[in-house]
């Protein structure tokens, strides 16, 4: 499916089903919102990577205006509904100051999806090392790949590669894969650890035998 989408890029990973809270203070951007707010419309946060927009994004909704300023700042709490992929963009958009493009919409995630019990264990040993308590839900209607995407430490550019995946178990895949890579360094740091607090003290060693 094809739409006409405003766009207010940000160098940031918006993912579908996430709550996502933005301080618009441009004047182009102040004029998105406002006509998101009057007509009911939604607007796209594609990704602005190492300084390019490489053309992938999310569609978001205005969920409240939280306050709106004397000078025209706003604050505002949005939602994701799902990626897109930019066919065609305008910048600025005819007779508008902001930026906009046709876009091709994938398709929205699946509601509770089923999760792989290989990426559940490795996100609680990950928490386990990091001594945080693990408070993601797989019964959430946001596909938790999205729950988790932002905090297991992947880079903004996997994020990105994360986003652009179109099943959940694709995406659950790639973030196994991350993990099998982390938890491994992060064992070896708590093994060093371990060795810097040993050293200095004093040791009880059986004597060799020759």
């Amino acid at each position: 499916m094809q739409k006409f989408l405003p766009l207010f890029p940000l160098n940031l990973v918006a993912f579908p089903l996430e709550d996502l809270n933005l301080h618009i203070f441009e004047q182009r951007y102040r004029d998105l919102i406002n006509e998101c707010l009057d007509e009911g419309k939604t607007f796209g946060v594609p990704v602005f990577l190492d300084g390019r927009m490489p053309g992938f994004g999310t569609e978001v909704k205005i969920v409240k205006l939280s306050k709106k300023y004397e000078d025209g700042r706003m604050d505002i709490r949005t939602q994701g509904i799902r990626a897109f992929r930019i066919l065609d963009f305008q910048n600025p958009v005819e007779m508008k100051l902001y930026s906009g493009g046709v876009v091709e919409l994938l398709p929205e995630p699946e509601v509770s999806p089923s999760v792989m019990i290989g990426l559940t264990q490795r996100v609680a040993t990950l928490y386990e090392y990091l001594q945080e308590e693990n408070t993601f839900d797989v019964n959430k209607p946001q596909p938790y790949s999205f729950q988790i995407a932002h905090k297991i430490g992947l880079s903004q550019e996997q994020e990105y590669n994360l986003l652009k995946m179109p099943t959940e178990a694709e995406r659950q895949g790639y973030l196994i894969q991350h993990l099998e890579r982390l938890i491994p360094i992060l064992q070896e740091v708590e093994r060093t650890k371990e060795r810097i607090k040993m050293n200095g003290h004093f040791k009880n060693l059986d004597p060799l035998k020759f």
